[in-house]
């Protein structure tokens, strides 16, 4: 509709000058506003990528915990918490390496790494275990049976995507990995 009114200012002489800057203005203006609204939102795609950040040092603690639970013929209960500790240690590990790379000192990374990871982490493992515990003969199964693969590769699954909005909601809120794209940016 603007677009209509801008060409018919065009046909009129002297009175086009003042509609282009008009129009010009308005331009501006639009575009100012829709830049602040974007800031606002937070994509599922920005979402997706933190958890996945988090996913990724899940699955790396998880496969680990049951290596080392498994070569010391541990039991399911001390294999699991080994497996939870070292999902958290990758978890805020892949975190911090990218804050720090931003050239931020440790324990300002350190914190921020925490408050990003803390609860999507979390989330994130009792949905993995859970679905682990619940799974019949899940626990049991070696790393050498198809069955271990195939239930973590379901429950990262079932955690990634209940966490993304998890961590959508947090970023969305300026807290959990907007923190950390503060730093990036």
């Amino acid at each position: 509709m603007q677009h209509d009114g801008h060409a018919h200012h065009e046909h009129q002489g002297p009175v086009t000058h003042e509609g282009h800057d008009e129009h010009q203005h308005q331009q501006h203006h639009q575009g100012h506003h829709g830049h602040h609204q974007g800031h606002g939102e937070v994509s599922w795609a920005m979402a997706a990528q933190a958890t996945l950040h988090c996913l990724t040092g899940c699955a790396i603690g998880e496969v680990l915990g049951m290596i080392i639970g498994t070569a010391f013929g541990w039991g399911n209960l001390p294999t699991m918490v080994l497996a939870i500790v070292l999902a958290f240690f990758f978890g805020y590990a892949l975190t911090l390496r990218g804050i720090l790379k931003a050239g931020v000192d440790f324990r300002t990374a350190f914190k921020v790494a925490l408050a990003a990871d803390t609860l999507s982490i979390a989330v994130m493992e009792i949905i993995d275990n859970g679905v682990i515990a619940l799974w019949p003969g899940a626990m049991d199964a070696h790393l050498s049976e198809a069955l271990f693969w195939i239930v973590l590769a379901i429950s990262l699954a079932i955690a990634f995507v209940l966490t993304t909005p998890v961590n959508k909601w947090m970023i969305g809120r300026g807290k959990g990995h907007a923190v950390v794209h503060q730093y990036h940016h």
